[in-house]
């Protein structure tokens, strides 16, 4: 694990024992005395420099010809006073959505609406996809020429009767789009027995399953490069992807099985395979495996919005 002992040693002493520990004998030669501290935290607390960041306000004393302290030093003494919170009249930075985990199909699903051009420029269709986080299957989808928080209920309704498992436990994120967040919607989560989970405004990185679906739909070779040329194009369209996807595509993130193999449970089967397929080749040259085979155990869980690691 790279501890040293000494670290082995201090997390297994007792509570009662004095950490006898001095620390650093003298203070950094580099360290700003208090007179410094004092007035670089006086000219960060100054009306004209209140509300910018250390970023900004060594800058703008440069350009006066003056030097305080450096950008890290002026974030630590603030860091040390309590004053590194938001302190701007605008809505401070919206929280992590909360974590989702999945060990199953069913738990957690995510779902977004992307554009489908359409024949008249600048008019669209619009695709709506709900998809398994742990199978990365595309459980429900429907295109439509509108977005709407009734169509969207619909298509829950139905993926949910489709599933199978109404009382199962299970999670629907999202963004915070009107039709995410539409009455009809929301009221048939609750009669549905769904979690809504919703991204922080403007951030695509909270809804990173349907993002990637969506550019893997829209990069595929037969996507149409232009238009297309009716509603019915485009739903037989993503009828032929969505087959594709469920059942041909051998997704990276699960050890390239098809989300249908995964979601029904034969992916197991198909691992083992390949990894006795491995062990074979590996049995006949072990010369040319410098390591032990690829992994092909299977993924147990997923994480949606996983939490940062404190450290």
């Amino acid at each position: 694990m790279g501890l040293s002992t000494r670290t082995l040693q201090r997390w297994r002493r007792p509570e009662h024992v004095e950490d006898r520990r001095k620390g650093p004998l003298r203070p950094p030669a580099n360290r700003l005395s208090e007179v410094e501290r004092a007035r670089a935290l006086e000219i960060a607390n100054a009306q004209e420099y209140a509300d910018l960041s250390p970023h900004q306000i060594v800058v703008r004393l440069a350009d006066q010809g003056t030097y305080v302290a450096s950008e890290s030093s002026l974030y630590r003494l603030l860091r040390e006073q309590r004053m590194t919170t938001h302190r701007q009249a605008s809505r401070p930075p919206a929280p992590r959505p909360r974590e989702h985990r999945a060990h199953g199909p069913g738990q957690v699903w995510s779902w977004d609406i992307t554009y489908l051009r359409g024949p008249v420029r600048g008019d669209f269709f619009y695709l709506y996809l709900i998809e398994d986080v742990w199978s990365r299957r595309i459980v429900g989808w429907e295109v439509h020429e509108r977005e709407c928080a009734a169509y969207a209920a619909k298509l829950m309704a139905q993926a949910i009767h489709a599933d199978g498992q109404r009382d199962r436990p299970r999670v629907l994120h999202s963004d915070n789009g009107s039709p995410m967040k539409g009455a009809t919607m929301l009221a048939t989560l609750q009669r549905l027995g769904v979690v809504p989970s919703f991204s922080r405004p403007r951030v695509h990185d909270d809804n990173p399953y349907s993002e990637a679906l969506f550019r893997t739909l829209k990069y595929r070779p037969e996507y149409p490069r232009g238009a297309f040329d009716s509603l019915e194009a485009a739903r037989d369209w993503v009828a032929g992807f969505v087959r594709w996807y469920n059942t041909e595509h051998r997704h990276s993130a699960i050890r390239f099985v098809t989300p249908d193999q995964r979601h029904f449970g034969r992916d197991r089967k198909v691992l083992e395979a390949r990894r006795r397929v491995y062990q074979a080749a590996r049995n006949r040259h072990p010369e040319r495996w410098s390591r032990g085979i690829r992994d092909w155990n299977p993924i147990e869980e997923v994480y949606l919005n996983p939490m940062r690691d404190a450290s």
